[in-house]
This record gives C-alpha cells, structure tokens and sequence, in this order.
C-alpha cells in the first residue's frame, strides 16, 4: 500500500502502468460501508485509490492537506443545477457545489477508470452520474447498496454522535422506510398518502424532528403524487442535534 499527500505523487504514479484503478473517494471515518466499496473496487480493478479529505467547501485531511487541493487564489467550481435544489440541496445551500468541485479535481487528480459510492447518499451518487456524463469524463460510476447496522439503521460517521437513548431512537428513519416498502410491495401507489404515513411514525418519536421527508422521481428528483416509476424515498431527520439521512429505492 502507497500513501500520497500531493498531488505531484499521484501524477507521477499515474505514469507507471497499472491495469484499470479503482476509485474510492471517503472523507475519513472510515466504516465498513467505505470497506464494502473498497473490496468492490479491489475485486473490479487492478488497483484501488481511496482517499482521505475532509472537504471544506462541503463542511463547513486522498491525505492531502487543504491547501494542496485548494491553493491560494483558486477560483473555480462546477455547479450541477436542477437535481441539486432539492431535499439535501435546499436544506444545506453550497453543498453539493463543494462536492461537484472537490470530486471533479479528484476525478482530475487520481483519473479513476471507476468510481464507487454508497446509496446512503442517494442525491450526491444523482448528482455526481449527471456531473460526469455532462461533461463526459471518462470514469464509470458505481453506486452500491447501504451497509447498514443490524437494526437497520444505515452506517454513518455521524452515528457516534448519538447517545444510548438516541441510538435507540434513531431506528425509526428506516422503520418509516420499511413501512413505505411494504405497502408499495402490496400495492400502494399514493405517494401522498405514504409520505403521510412515514410523517405520523416519525413524529411519534419525542426526540424526532423532521427536516424532510421525500417520494420523488429517481431520475429528477421531482415530487411524485403517484409512484408511476422508479422513486427514491428519501428523508432526513434529526435525532436530538444530529442529523440522520436514509432512502430507499423503489420501482
């Protein structure tokens, strides 16, 4: 295993012939949901890049210092409109520019044959396929299933927020898109009405707030009043001061 911190390193490695390279972007806390991607890139690949940044222009250390990845005087940014101004994007204003901007010079930087990300992240994975098929780079992306814990909620760094009580707690984001999946897999197709229903469940939980909740068109993003197609269910919720995301794809 090679460990880079510049960006010179991973050009001059990029040099030497090495089969197909897979591409594992994290920023950090790594859990077995990051693992699940590396040992499928591992298992598609000849190589595997994983890197380690936490991005500032998408929070508010690849192992390359800040400054390496953003040098004094950058300017530029890529922007993804229209599935990028929906539920993560109007909840969190600049995200997803930070992410399009920091995962194109990542795509630049280490020039993946294939990336791979988690469906945790439903709306990012979106955004990042348009991103790439827009302005055709030249990298396959692969989106994988949630790893999840065996309650069911989804692994995620912020899960070590939560204390005892609002671990427990926290269960009911993927209860609520278990009871959505059920009814649709018995045929219920109001979307209206199974959004409602996932509401009511989550605002039984005293410590639950709901910041949204989502039935939308897998493609667009857009609202659906009936489930006529593929859908992505969506919400995100805080469990006392932290805030949880979970989905489920149907259809």
């Amino acid at each position: 295993m090679k460990e880079i911190h510049t960006i010179a390193e991973m050009s001059l490695l990029r040099q030497q012939p090495s089969g197909s390279l897979g591409f594992v972007p994290t920023m950090g806390y790594l859990h077995e949901g990051h693992l699940s991607l590396v040992r499928k890139a591992k298992a598609e690949n000849q190589a595997v890049a994983v890197s380690i940044f936490v991005n500032p222009t998408q929070f508010g250390r690849f192992l390359p210092a800040a400054e390496e990845i953003y040098p004094q005087g950058f300017n530029s940014w890529v922007k993804v409109e229209g599935v990028t101004e929906r539920l993560e994007g109007a909840s969190r204003p600049g995200h997803f520019q930070g992410v399009t901007t920091v995962v194109a010079k990542l795509f630049n930087i280490v020039r993946p044959d294939r990336a791979y990300f988690g469906q945790k992240d439903a709306q990012q994975a979106i955004v990042i396929k348009k991103m790439a098929a827009d302005l055709n780079m030249s990298v396959e992306i692969t989106v994988l299933p949630t790893v999840r814990e065996p309650d069911g909620l989804a692994m995620s760094s912020r899960n070590s927020y939560l204390n005892a009580e609002e671990r427990r707690s926290a269960t009911v984001l993927f209860k609520a898109l278990t009871v959505v999946r059920e009814r649709y897999e018995r045929g219920e197709r109001n979307a209206d009405l199974l959004r409602q229903e996932m509401i009511s469940l989550i605002q039984g939980n005293p410590l639950a707030r709901i910041d949204y909740v989502s039935i939308a068109d897998r493609q667009t993003l857009e609202e659906l009043s009936n489930i006529d197609r593929p859908a992505l269910v969506s919400l995100a919720v805080r469990i006392g001061k932290t805030r949880l995301i979970d989905n489920i794809l149907l259809g």
